[in-house]
């Protein structure tokens, strides 16, 4: 009965538009700084490079649609890879890269699979309550990283949310959406890491999808508002987070104000497809 209720009201916050909170898992909070040793993202990299398009209007697609046999066959064997690392046993920074590249690789193996989808909302797992009433393969445990069972939720709400408290994370993972930042033409590594979550941000930011003033009224992703406690938790954090990454254009746009007001935020699930 509780294991019900407590779906019971996960639903909920779904249906309200509440975004997961940032809850650590503790069991993924070991590492070791010792171990110096790095992780072979290469396969991951040479897809992303083969797929990831940049759009006419500003927004990176990927070609879902061209995904052939053998490039199926290589991001299974990454994913498998991936997945049989004891990645407790490596440095936090390894871990950081892996943990958004295993989130992003298996996001586009999903789609992948149900491949032609509208949106990503449109997949429905049948092992979760969650993905079948209101879509998206979310809340389902698709992964398994040292014998435990994992969901993206888990890998961005109770890994790398809590454990780096960094609001740049919501720029490196990706739900292939078109309201969503931009899935990166290369694979995260521990090196390039800060380079790649700046570009990132700076990226969206000076997007219309972030921020855009229609008819004087300031109008942002709802990724803003849906995780408002890791951009400062108030419209003032959001806009410092905004203007951090702006453009001096951006900047001068967004200077006129204090705050968001009401209804200002919006969300494109359509599906980032490059056809």
């Amino acid at each position: 009965m509780r294991v019900f209720l407590g779906w019971l009201l996960l639903c909920l916050s779904v249906a309200a538009g509440a975004a997961p909170k940032s809850e650590p898992w503790l069991r993924w909070q070991a590492h070791d700084e010792v171990n110096t040793a790095g992780i072979d993202h290469g396969e991951w990299d040479h897809l992303l490079a083969q797929h990831v398009k940049p759009g006419s209007d500003g927004i990176s697609r990927v070609a879902y649609g061209r995904f052939s046999a053998a490039d199926k066959a290589a991001l299974a064997r990454y994913l498998a890879e991936m997945q049989a690392l004891p990645i407790s046993r490596y440095a936090r920074a390894e871990q950081r890269a892996y943990w958004i590249n295993l989130y992003n690789a298996k996001t586009i193996q999903l789609v992948v699979q149900k491949y032609p989808v509208a949106s990503i909302r449109d997949i429905r797992l049948g092992g979760s309550i969650a993905s079948r009433i209101f879509g998206g393969p979310w809340a389902a445990e698709t992964l398994k990283v040292e014998g435990l069972a994992l969901s993206l939720d888990d890998i961005e709400h109770r890994i790398l949310r809590p454990i780096w408290r960094d609001p740049r994370t919501h720029y490196a993972v990706n739900c292939a959406s078109l309201g969503c930042p931009d899935l990166a033409p290369r694979a995260y590594t521990a090196a390039r890491m800060e380079a790649m979550l700046d570009e990132g941000a700076a990226a969206y930011v000076n997007h219309p999808r972030a921020a855009t003033v229609e008819r004087g009224k300031l109008v942002v992703s709802s990724i803003y508002v849906w995780f408002v406690e890791d951009f400062g938790g108030n419209d003032a954090g959001i806009l410092a987070h905004l203007r951090r990454h702006a453009s001096p254009a951006k900047q001068a746009e967004l200077a006129a104000f204090k705050s968001l007001g009401d209804n200002s935020d919006r969300y494109d699930w359509g599906l980032n497809d490059a056809r």
